[in-house]
């Protein structure tokens, strides 16, 4: 039903709702979706929480991933995912936007948007994604003051801290990272940019008891394995974060190649969306029946022919 009905909303705050999700023996699977149209297509799909990643929302805003974007930016993304498919959401939090004032602030914020969860990683700005190379790292006591300043900020949002360590420091360096934040008040932890198997085993193995954070993206350090596969290796939960964007950037290229080509879209119709998927997507006529002022909309089912 729409967000607009009342009687319809979760009654539940998004953190707790997240965290019963975490609690189950099974891989919580959340694909990217950091738009409405994405959060309402991936739930069609039966994806029960979805991930908000900092590259596609600076993608989408046309910037790079080097912790431009700001709170507000997040923020609004976080309302439209989450009016649309009332899911709980893990979102980016990139370095926390600041020090330990700042991360409380973005606590807040990112909560009272309605996100279910957040990561927190222990990079120094710029920030870079995580499988890129020469990341400058935080010392480990300042990243555990951002996530007990987070721990104290928030009242039900879950807080799960990344480390970069891996690439730079090594395994060992990591692990020790990782104690360190949940000590600090970590609920989870989220080891960047691991490159074999054997490696998310081994920090698995390192960890007993932890919720652990796997990350699928493509083109990155990380070899492509199944939510099975991460599940078998010791991992909570697994986020694929960029690969709707990747997909719909490929698309509207090709649309707008086809158009500067062809002098129109008639040759990418059969590739597209009607526009009756669009509105059984979005609800359409849902939405419409609670208006009886109203008249029905009749959907046109195919392109018109020329005379």
């Amino acid at each position: 039903m729409p967000y607009i009905i009342a009687d319809d909303l979760p009654e539940e705050p998004a953190g707790i709702r997240f965290r019963k999700l975490l609690e189950r023996p099974q891989i919580l699977q959340m694909p990217g979706a950091h738009l409405g149209i994405a959060a309402l297509l991936a739930k069609k799909q039966g994806f029960e929480a979805l991930y908000m990643s900092g590259a596609a929302m600076s993608a989408t805003m046309g910037l790079p991933d080097l912790g431009m974007i700001t709170v507000d930016d997040v923020a609004w993304h976080i309302r439209q995912v989450v009016r649309a498919s009332a899911l709980p959401v893990l979102v980016d939090g990139d370095t926390g936007y600041g020090e330990a004032l700042n991360v409380m602030h973005m606590v807040r914020s990112f909560e009272e948007a309605g996100a279910g969860a957040v990561h927190l990683e222990d990079q120094l700005l710029p920030k870079k994604c995580g499988h890129l190379n020469d990341k400058k790292l935080a010392p480990a006591d300042e990243m555990g003051a951002k996530v007990a300043a987070a721990r104290k900020a928030r009242r039900h949002l879950t807080i799960i801290a990344r480390t970069d360590a891996v690439a730079s420091e090594g395994m060992d360096a990591a692990v020790d990272r990782a104690k360190r934040y949940l000590d600090a008040g970590a609920d989870a932890i989220f080891p960047e940019a691991l490159n074999t198997a054997e490696m998310f085993r081994e920090f698995a193995r390192r960890m007993p008891g932890v919720k652990l954070l796997a990350n699928m993206t493509e083109f990155g350090r990380t070899p492509f394995f199944t939510a099975e596969e991460f599940e078998a290796m010791g991992y909570a939960m697994v986020i694929w974060p960029v690969s709707h964007l990747r997909v719909a950037a490929r698309a509207m290229e090709e649309l707008y190649a086809a158009i500067a080509r062809d002098g129109g879209t008639h040759k990418l119709v059969d590739r597209m969306q009607t526009r009756a998927q669009l509105y059984e997507t979005i609800g359409y006529h849902t939405y419409e029946a609670l208006d009886a002022s109203l008249i029905a909309t009749v959907v046109p089912e195919a392109m018109p022919q020329r005379s």
